[in-house]
């Protein structure tokens, strides 16, 4: 079989393909057998009809078709391996040549078009030069964390008055399109300020006490009548505020392994610290990213756009969020998706170039703290990933997310105020572990994992898996 390659844009090609008749003789043999088992011929079991008679009956150019449209992705994918290119998309295939059905020789010709990755010239992306704010903790961030402390031990209590942000409530609420209710709830638990259940619905019970009511337009989220507008009542059962405990030395026993307040403010302060100096890390992540964009020029399959707008589109509108189909939510959507597409060629290059590996370890505290990122059982999430095929995609994650780590290890990274920043422990460049191949760890690996993070002990968790454990 001969292949060759005919670049007709930087990120599409055609594929033509030349396959001798010796190599057609495999795929026309096993169609003679697929004829066979299709046809009824009488005096022959099912199966054993000779192939002069298949001739004769449905004709040799039929068995020839039959061979070819059986072997034509095996082929295909012979000349994807031969010619090293990396498909993106399903090829656009046409046959220009086909073996007369009554020769013995000959040969079949076919091209195929398909979106590929590009390639890109990778710039010298070492020392790239960011700055990210200063990482100064004050004693307004220590605050900040003993309330956050102490509102794990707070207790609500009910109040007499108009109810305020902050407040936690007990409503019942009725919403109705056209004067007709459509649905309703009652006893439901709410913080005002929270956001999280109707838009209007803060604006609408602030100032209201117990027993009291109001009415608000907004947009239903849920249900049949979701995307609908509607009218809602809401009537406040009760209002309650959350009341602290005192911040002295018998709460910094009871919340803490300290025995004094002062103890406690100092951890606090250490932790405040390393907090900000993973925010540092985060940032100069996204800075040294966003110059490799800018550095590295990565052309996007529109293939690609388009498949991402209609799975984003078809999700929404199965949810019934079809409203936000608009212009401007489309181009969000496609800038995302080319963002996203250059950042992936850009890191799968440098770790290529780096040689970056997976080990077996990091794919399993990958997949822990991604289940941890859904609220799902480390193991139950494996499981789910594995059945799916998810699993290279990881692998693939994990790797890029290395390869900007060598990239931001090299960087040159200083604060607002002109100081060098050290990142090293925000990075943690990974050992000389075994790379992970095919598959992820068992489960009683992934179960391992997760006893052990639930044995360490509670630290500050970024909102972006693996972050600060490249």
């Amino acid at each position: 079989m001969k292949s060759a390659v005919e670049n007709l844009t930087p990120t599409r090609v055609k594929l033509n393909v030349e396959v001798p008749f010796e190599e057609l003789k495999p795929s026309i043999a096993e169609a003679y057998k697929t004829v066979a088992s299709q046809i009824q011929v009488p005096g022959f079991r099912k199966g054993k009809v000779p192939s002069k008679l298949i001739d004769q009956r449905v004709g040799r150019g039929y068995v020839l078709e039959t061979a070819i449209n059986d072997g034509l992705n095996g082929w295909y994918q012979a000349a994807v391996q031969e010619t090293g290119i990396r498909p993106l998309s399903r090829p656009e295939v046409e046959i220009t040549e086909v073996p007369d059905p009554s020769a013995t020789d000959g040969e079949l010709k076919f091209h195929a078009e398909v979106d590929v990755r590009p390639e890109i010239e990778l710039p010298d992306y070492a020392g790239i030069k960011v700055e990210v704010a200063a990482a100064e903790s004050t004693d307004a961030d220590v605050d900040k964390a003993l309330d956050e402390l102490r509102g794990r031990f707070g207790t609500l209590k009910s109040v007499d008055r108009p109810a305020a942000d902050k407040d936690f409530l007990t409503i019942d609420i009725t919403a109705s399109i056209d004067g007709a209710e459509v649905d309703s709830a009652t006893g439901l638990s709410y913080q005002v300020g929270a956001g999280t259940m109707l838009e209007g619905l803060d604006e609408a019970v602030t100032g209201l006490s117990a027993d009291e009511d109001a009415i608000f337009g907004t947009t239903l989220v849920g249900g049949e009548h979701a995307g609908e507008s509607a009218q809602v009542k809401v009537v406040v059962k009760s209002v309650k505020e959350r009341e602290l405990p005192e911040a002295d030395d018998d709460f910094a026993q009871l919340a803490s392994e300290f025995d004094t307040l002062a103890e406690l403010r100092e951890d606090l302060a250490k932790q405040a610290a390393g907090s900000k100096v993973v925010e540092q890390g985060v940032e100069a992540r996204d800075k040294v990213l966003d110059k490799l964009v800018e550095l590295v020029a990565v052309p996007v399959p529109d293939s690609v756009v388009e498949e991402q707008l209609e799975q984003h589109f078809n999700a929404e509108n199965a949810h019934g969020e079809g409203e936000h189909d608009t212009e401007e939510h489309r181009a969000e959507v496609k800038a995302n998706t080319e963002r996203a597409f250059q950042n992936e060629i850009i890191l799968d290059a440098i770790a290529e170039k780096e040689e970056v590996n997976v080990s077996q370890n990091e794919l399993i505290d990958y997949i822990v703290t991604t289940a941890g990122q859904y609220g799902m059982d480390p193991n139950q999430f494996a499981q789910i990933i594995d059945q799916s095929g998810q699993v290279p995609m990881m692998v693939s994650e994990v790797r890029r997310r290395k390869a900007l780590a060598v990239v931001l290890g090299q960087a040159e990274v200083t604060d607002s105020e002109g100081n060098k920043v050290d990142l090293s422990d925000f990075v943690r460049p990974g050992g000389e572990e075994e790379p992970v191949e095919a598959a992820a760890g068992t489960e009683a690996d992934v179960e391992d994992a997760a006893s052990d993070e639930a044995a360490a002990p509670e630290t500050a968790k970024n909102d972006d898996p693996a972050a600060v454990k490249f």
